[in-house]
């Protein structure tokens, strides 16, 4: 019987017109150093070697709609982003270049679009870790 293969998530790539722009704000966004960095590609890391972003020219790029319309480029997926200070984070995302979204499912979360358009929640952990 063959053995099982092992699979490690490294990274969640985004596309974007100008990836070394998304890179920077996310580097600003969660203090992440950039690993490797050509013309078309940036890869950030997490401090901790859990999985990273990394960041793609896409010359073609549609900005994702939140929420989604039948009509428009529809979001494809979102990061979700614990931090100890809601509103302080904000601030500082919104410092960045982030957008806060016009449409807030959830009293406890704040979606907001980077730079690019891409959709991401922020949220603080109000009980317990699981």
């Amino acid at each position: 019987m063959k053995p099982k293969p092992h699979f490690r998530l490294v990274a969640t790539t985004l596309d974007a017109p100008n990836p070394h722009e998304l890179a920077q704000f996310y580097q600003g966004l969660l203090g992440w150093p950039v690993q490797k960095e050509e013309q078309s590609w940036v890869e950030i890391a997490a401090p901790d070697g859990s999985a990273g972003l990394s960041f793609q020219t896409e010359p073609l790029f549609t900005r994702p709609q939140w929420p989604s319309r039948r009509s428009e480029q529809q979001m494809m997926m979102h990061l979700d982003i614990e931090v100890n200070d809601l509103p302080a984070a904000v601030e500082r995302a919104l410092a960045l270049g982030a957008t806060v979204a016009d449409f807030q499912p959830q009293a406890d979360v704040r979606v907001l679009c980077d730079p690019a358009g891409h959709p991401f929640c922020l949220f603080a952990r109000t009980g317990p870790s699981v």
